[in-house]
């Protein structure tokens, strides 16, 4: 996934990222809460102990690697090779990682070892140079081994982020988008490894002589194949995609009729493995580099066919415009945000774990660089429940002592599943249903003078707001002005909001929203949304919307936080299930915990914990991630606002109703 300071179709990324934005809450649940992990009942063999969070690479001699970004694990597959190998993608590896002028040192692949999963060594990088068809700039990102049993050698997949126009790429020296995916051979999984002579996947032109589809994020089926296996690549812009690959002596060639497996601006980071009779796609959403405010996160579809289509646990389909996914991993409200980019594997028991990179919120940025986010890598059991995998049984990522992988033949886990517990809505404390003809005096607007609603039949209707125009003085031009979307997103405050107090202590609020915005599978209406916030003021809250973004409908769970330290974002994001189709309404729910001194810790400092729910029918609830915050004057609130200036017109967004609850524990999460 893209880092600050690293360009990537510069200008669509920077829109994209910054706007884009599972289990039961309640009641119905779709399939028993039954624990079926392969890490139950095992008895014997030698235990192999424990670890914590973060996994720290041993630097011979100098320190720990801090960041490890994009990992991906293999164990060697040749006769007698007892290690574990993970490769990173390319970045320095610690604070202090300088060279002579002070500068970070960017490492190609660095490369670990390991003979238990906890204990790692960096044994260098696999590349000291680039491809031949690369240029000079570009860096090697989200790297892929698998090893062939005909050729007995390891064969690396790999991102080569800029190219030339011999290889398929822009003849522009300054276009920098051209993205391709390589392969390099070696009969070592350490090296040393040899470029093939061309792309495996080239450049692909989206029109135009600088616009690029994003080739990123490799991931071949299987770890030990003969030559032939599936290939997935792509990104963002352009979705993600799973072909035909062929391997030869000196590289690989890849069907070029690719198969459609993701759709564009959701997913990246595709990890399909095969268990059980279905093949299962990992993939992460939303932004991997935001600081503290990282709300990376994975997600889950599974299929009969390696070529889709993919489903979630929902039935909804990764290719709709409502996007399916079914949540994996995400920030749970301990120090660790931006859970993504994971690598899935089973240990020598055959128990079922994922390694994937992380941010620390206290400790977000590279010292030198404050915007450029470290990310180390980070290990967790997966379990299986009922046939989908959850990590850590929907506890998701550790930061206390864990019972370790078995990294050798003989050895065997402590771990076991345990689901985590159910956030569930209690006693109703109050509600209104939007009955009568008005509003109840309950309720006030900010910002009333852009605010259109009406009451009517039971339902709130809210006009998505019209842009805004507002000052951007220049030195030659001190009056001039821009328009904007009606947003509340860092310096944008411009958008009403619809408030009404919030209750003390623990609570749920839930609301239904529909959002009256065509769907449009070509594209856009970026970025309208309607839905509800736990809202302080303009530079703090949370917010939980059904929104267009591109030519999809995500429901974006967001976190803003005002002031920061300099250099820190301010506003972030993850998504948690799919909204309903068009005409229909998406359910909402925001559950509010108090946390307690120690949880405080954990969380920073923070007040409260914050837990995003979707559903599509109001019954069977998808959990998304959960931010902690330190709201001391709350308020509910609710939105229609984001529509950006090219994409203007009269679009509304409803509510059926707004009831808070209070919150009470229940059974278990499947």
């Amino acid at each position: 996934m893209v880092q600050q300071g690293r360009a990537r179709s510069a200008v669509r990324l920077t829109v994209l990222l910054t706007v884009l934005l599972a289990l039961a809450l309640s009641g119905a649940v779709s399939g028993a809460a039954t624990a079926r992990g392969s890490q139950q009942g095992k008895q014997g063999g030698e235990n192999p102990g424990y670890y914590s969070n973060p996994l720290k690479p041993r630097i011979p001699g100098d320190g720990v690697v801090e960041s490890c970004a994009d990992p991906t694990v293999i164990h060697g597959q040749q006769p007698g090779d007892t290690t574990w190998y993970m490769y990173c993608t390319t970045d320095p590896l610690n604070d202090e990682d300088l060279d002579a002028n002070g500068d970070l040192v960017f490492h190609r692949v660095p490369t670990m070892t390991s003979e238990d999963l906890v204990h790692w060594t960096y044994v260098g990088d696999a590349f000291q140079s680039l491809p031949s068809w690369a240029d000079p700039s570009a860096a090697l990102w989200a790297p892929d081994v698998v090893y062939s049993k005909t050729f007995d050698q390891y064969y690396m997949f790999v991102v080569v982020t800029d190219t030339t126009a011999a290889a398929g790429g822009s003849a522009d020296p300054n276009c920098h988008g051209d993205n391709a995916i390589g392969v390099a051979t070696s009969d070592s999984a350490t090296g040393p490894w040899t470029f093939a002579e061309r792309p495996v996947v080239a450049p692909r032109s989206a029109g135009g002589e600088c616009n690029f589809l994003w080739t990123f994020d490799p991931d071949v089926l299987g770890d030990a194949i003969d030559t032939e296996s599936i290939l997935y690549y792509g990104s963002y812009f352009g979705g993600i995609f799973g072909t035909r690959l062929t391997l030869t002596e000196d590289g690989a060639v890849a069907d070029p009729a690719a198969t459609k497996v993701a759709i564009d601006n959701k997913y990246e980071g595709a990890n399909v493995v095969f268990r059980d009779g279905f093949y299962y796609l990992f993939v992460s959403a939303t932004n991997c580099c935001n600081g503290a405010l990282t709300g990376y996160s994975v997600f889950v579809g599974r299929s009969r066919s390696p070529f889709g289509p993919f489903v979630d646990r929902e039935g909804n389909s990764l290719l709709d415009v409502q996007a399916g996914g079914t949540p994996v991993i995400s920030m749970n409200g301990n120090r660790w945000v931006g859970t993504g980019h994971n690598t899935v594997f089973q240990d020598a028991a055959g128990d079922w774990w994922t390694i994937y990179h992380a941010v620390d919120q206290g400790d977000p940025f590279f010292e030198t660089s404050p915007g450029f986010t470290k990310r180390p890598a980070l290990l967790d059991a997966l379990d299986w429940v009922d046939g989908w995998p959850t990590v850590n049984g929907g506890s998701w990522a550790s930061d206390r002592k864990m019972p370790a992988p078995a990294g050798q033949p003989g050895e065997v886990s402590r771990h076991r599943t345990r689901l985590v517990k159910a956030q569930e809505p209690g006693r109703l404390l109050f509600a209104d249903e939007f009955s009568g003809t008005s509003l109840s005096s309950a309720w006030s607007v900010i910002r009333p003078e852009r605010a259109e609603l009406r009451v009517r039949g039971g339902v709130l209707t809210m006009k998505i707001q019209e842009p805004v125009r507002v000052p951007a003085p220049t030195p030659e031009d001190p009056d001039a002005t821009k328009l904007v979307a009606s947003d509340l997103n860092s310096e944008n405050n411009t958008a009403s909001v619809l408030v009404r107090d919030a209750p003390r202590g623990d609570y749920v609020v839930e609301t239904a929203v529909r959002l009256n915005v065509p769907d449009s599978p070509d594209c856009c209406y970026n970025f309208a949304q309607g839905g509800v916030l736990v809202y302080e003021d303009d530079d703090n809250f949370v917010k939980l919307t059904n929104t267009s973004i591109w030519n999809t409908r995500q429901t974006e769970w967001a976190k803003e936080l005002f002031p920061v330290p300099e250099g820190w974002n301010r506003y972030g994001n993850t998504v948690v299930g799919p909204p309903s189709d068009f005409g229909e309404w998406t359910y909402l729910r925001i559950a509010v915990e108090q946390l307690s001194g120690e949880e405080r810790r954990q969380a920073g400092g923070d007040r409260q914990s914050y837990t995003a729910y979707t559903s599509q029918d109001g019954r069977t609830w998808v959990r998304g991630g959960t931010w902690t915050h330190t709201l001391t004057d709350a308020q509910l609130g609710l939105v229609a606002m984001g529509l950006t200036p090219e994409f203007t017109g009269d679009y509304t967004v409803d509510y059926d109703y707004v009831r808070v609850f209070r919150l009470r524990e229940g059974g278990h999460h499947r």
